[in-house]
């Protein structure tokens, strides 16, 4: 790969991401700080991710494998969010910020898939390429939440007060134009199959890969990865709120070290993974979540703020260790015929069933905890997921026995 094409494909990575970063984050305390929004209301939101995650499938798999280049489609989908964003920045109220994130979203959870593509069509050896360009995109997500909190300060307690955060929307549409425009200049990338060939959906959706679930250790580990995302929601969806109403100060610029955190313990899963196996490296991920939660829920945000950065810090664990080691032996179990369909159907069941779960729950809890002069009951709405991950770490541990090691190459960022 020359030095050019490295560039273009490190920019397109580091803006992809640094649009998710920019408003994502700090989505929860803007629709309960400048929408009014409810516990349930924030939870319809936010699941706009996992209807975008399903939906993704189709656009990829229907459109951009078929008839147009990859890097086309991706300038396209973003210059018109772009144009979702900017409305989502005017919006006054919940019910006509709604309509716009759930387009939004749609059209965004595709470009995950295309960024890839159209780096991997690049690459002689993705094994060992990917990884110098993929981390580009963490970074950027670290850049965006440090000039929220320490560049623009949106998300201290007088930019919150002043309804400052729905800057960021503005600042994500501004990169999303940016990178709509960018991506034209991307390398080609081809459709990879003829529109003239059939078309036959359970391809598409990675339903072929359903044949996985009869053995009974595989079935137990699908099971398990849908239930421990509603956990993972309550994260997505309170930590930043959690972070501000509690005082701390930059909150969206510390949650950055959970990336930072992914990036490292990403270097120990080849180790960990062959010395003590998937069972143990996936409990360990688990664990964390339980644990993570335990500490938001006894911390502050002050003498005991330690333990709220300890807990930012294990989401490395927490993804890592279960996500990354989850999909390491979803390639191992899948064989040739069904790795890309096995995947897709472990994305399926996680970032779309699951987090749609996770989503739903987390709002009625917020709900039911919150007092009626406003004041949340964090201690609760922190416990009970983590109890919810204890118990899926109890019936992991009791139930998957299954002993085979899947391989692994270990791979450097």
């Amino acid at each position: 790969m020359n030095s050019t094409t490295r560039f273009k494909l490190s920019a397109m990575m580091f803006l992809e991401f640094f649009i998710w970063g920019a408003w994502f984050v700090t989505l929860g305390t803007f629709l309960g700080n400048n929408l009014k929004a409810t516990g349930s209301e924030t939870g319809a939101v936010f699941s706009t991710q996992s209807w975008g995650a399903i939906i993704a499938p189709f656009i990829v798999g229907l459109i951009a494998d078929r008839y147009f280049n990859a890097e086309r489609i991706l300038g396209v989908l973003h210059i018109i969010g772009a144009v979702l964003m900017y409305q989502m920045y005017n919006a006054t109220d919940v019910s006509v910020f709604y309509p716009y994130v759930l387009g939004y979203m749609i059209l965004f959870m595709p470009t995950l898939a295309l960024v890839n593509s159209v780096s991997f069509n690049q690459m002689k050896d993705p094994e060992k390429e990917f990884s110098s360009i993929r981390i580009w995109g963490t970074l950027g997500w670290i850049a965006a939440g440090l000039l929220i909190s320490y560049f623009f300060h949106w998300d201290s307690k007088e930019g919150t007060e002043a309804g400052l955060l729905k800057n960021t929307f503005l600042m994500a549409g501004i990169v999303s134009l940016a990178l709509g425009l960018f991506s034209f200049t991307l390398p080609k990338t081809p459709p990879k199959v003829s529109s003239d060939e059939k078309i036959i959906v359970s391809d598409v959706l990675g339903l072929d890969a359903l044949k996985l679930l009869k053995d009974r250790n595989f079935l137990i580990f699908f099971i398990s990865s849908i239930f421990i995302c509603i956990p993972l929601a309550f994260y997505y969806q309170n930590a930043n709120p959690f972070l501000s109403n509690i005082g701390m100060d930059n909150p969206t610029g510390k949650m950055t070290i959970g990336q930072a955190s992914e990036v490292i313990f990403l270097l120990f899963i080849p180790v960990f993974f062959k010395r003590f196996g998937f069972k143990m490296t996936i409990l360990v991920g688990m664990l964390a979540w339980a644990v993570r939660y335990a500490l938001f829920a006894y911390g502050n945000a002050g003498e005991l703020s330690f333990m709220l950065i300890l807990g930012i810090a294990l989401h490395g664990v927490c993804y890592d260790f279960f996500f990354v080691s989850g999909q390491i032996y979803t390639n191992s179990k899948a064989g040739e015929r069904f790795k890309s369909s096995a995947q897709g159907l472990i994305t399926l069941a996680t970032y779309g069933v699951g987090m749609l779960i996770g989503f739903a729950v987390a709002g009625k809890i917020s709900d039911a905890y919150k007092a009626a002069d406003g004041v949340m009951d964090w201690k609760m709405i922190w416990i009970i997921p983590a109890g919810i991950a204890l118990v899926v770490f109890l019936l992991f541990a009791l139930v998957f026995n299954d002993k085979s090691k899947a391989e692994i190459e270990p791979k450097t960022v």
